[in-house]
């Protein structure tokens, strides 16, 4: 334990911390949270400690100085919680106490940012707060004062977070001629409307965005919402992603929940059109479920529940790794927080030609290993093929 209680006095006197979370209690206690996390924070001018007690409905602060800060941290590793996570500017430390009360400390390289210590800090948003926005408020997202209304303040989180990621986009995009971009399977269309005011009314890029979608009503709701807003450059179209045909050249795909195999006829789609930017957030992935077969894996595949959830990740792995052969840098980022929905793994892949060896092994061996011959494989045809073939 002294180890720990020097690693706590080195972090907090050198302030090193950047943010920090206690988990997993151990002994039993008069307390009743179940999980506490700490940041710096800097209030009229002093540095503080700001300790976030979860309880199982509320949350409690409290803001220590340097000397408090130790003395609680020790005293709560030592009596309550058996495991702690603390960045900070030079390492990830986690430090884990068994029953037995025996501590290890596992240190690794940094993964976060230094600190913003300014106290109860705004999130400085693309679409802001208390600002009126004709879409937002057309779509119902906020009221003519600009209050997001509270039973959509989720939604107008996700669409920040959509635009945050779009913007890491930007440069990826031929911005010397008109951008072609389709939304596949748009739905109601907030994303899309979001997608056309940040491109085009922020942004000032010259844009067409087309939002296609199998529901002729919502497709009616939204160009009468996009003539009233006066986007010229957006139309709603009905029809299905695998027969659409409208377009010749598209610079930039989205398809955010499109159920099933309608996600891998999108990505045929984009890759087929040679698209700059993918952007793709899947949902219910059947086609693997009855498909997936490793007796190594019994012990997960024979229970019905984690065998869903894994043959969604060997689906989006699958996905992700044939692009990268296609010729895409991908990456799979948190789309929004697991409390909202468990379908928020997004697909971001950018086009670079270059296709690595090494990937079309794995992929070879990864589908032998479940045994499966994937739906979007078929579909790509000979393109893929031809470059597994080669390689």
């Amino acid at each position: 334990m002294e180890n720990v209680k020097e690693l706590i006095r080195e972090i907090v006197e050198e302030k090193k911390l950047i943010y920090g979370v206690l988990s997993k209690v151990g002994k039993k206690s008069e307390k009743t949270f179940s999980k506490l996390s700490i940041k710096p924070v800097r209030i009229k001018g002093e540095r503080l400690v700001q300790f976030t007690y979860h309880y199982e409905k509320k949350v409690i602060h409290n803001n220590l100085n340097s000397v408090d800060t130790i003395k609680e941290l020790i005293k709560l590793i030592h009596n309550y919680f058996r495991q702690a996570v603390l960045y900070t500017t030079e390492a990830d430390y986690q430090i884990l106490v068994s029953k037995k009360g025996k501590v290890k400390i596992i240190q690794k390289s940094p993964t976060r940012k230094v600190a913003d210590l300014s106290h109860n800090r705004k999130k400085n948003y693309i679409l802001k707060e208390d600002k009126p926005n004709p879409f937002l408020i057309k779509l119902g997202v906020m009221n003519k004062e600009g209050k997001v209304l509270a039973k959509k303040y989720d939604k107008f989180k996700q669409l920040n977070r959509f635009l945050e990621m779009v913007s890491d986009c930007i440069p990826y995009l031929n911005k010397e001629r008109i951008l072609n971009i389709i939304d596949f399977g748009c739905g109601k269309s907030y994303l899309t409307f979001a997608l056309y005011y940040y491109l085009v009314e922020k942004l000032k890029l010259d844009v067409n965005i087309v939002g296609l979608d199998l529901k002729q009503d919502v497709i009616k709701f939204c160009n009468d919402i996009a003539e009233s807003l006066g986007y010229d450059r957006l139309k709603f179209i009905h029809g299905d992603i695998k027969g659409f045909k409208d377009l010749e050249r598209v610079d930039m795909v989205v398809t955010l929940h499109a159920c099933d195999t309608a996600t891998d006829d999108a990505l045929v789609k984009a890759v087929n059109w040679g698209a700059d930017v993918i952007l793709s957030v899947p949902c219910c992935q059947h086609e693997l479920l009855e498909k997936i077969e490793n007796p190594v894996m019994e012990p997960m595949t024979k229970h019905g529940i984690v065998k869903e959830k894994l043959s969604s990740l060997v689906t989006d792995s699958i996905r992700a790794n044939i692009l990268e052969i296609m010729g895409y840098s991908v990456q799979m980022l948190e789309f929004i927080d697991m409390e909202h929905t468990p379908k928020n793994i997004l697909i971001r892949a950018f086009k670079k030609d270059n296709v690595s060896k090494d990937i079309v092994k794995q992929y070879i061996k990864f589908k032998e290993f479940w045994n499966v011959q994937p739906y979007i494989e078929e579909a790509m045809g000979e393109k893929l093929q031809e470059k597994i073939t080669i390689i």
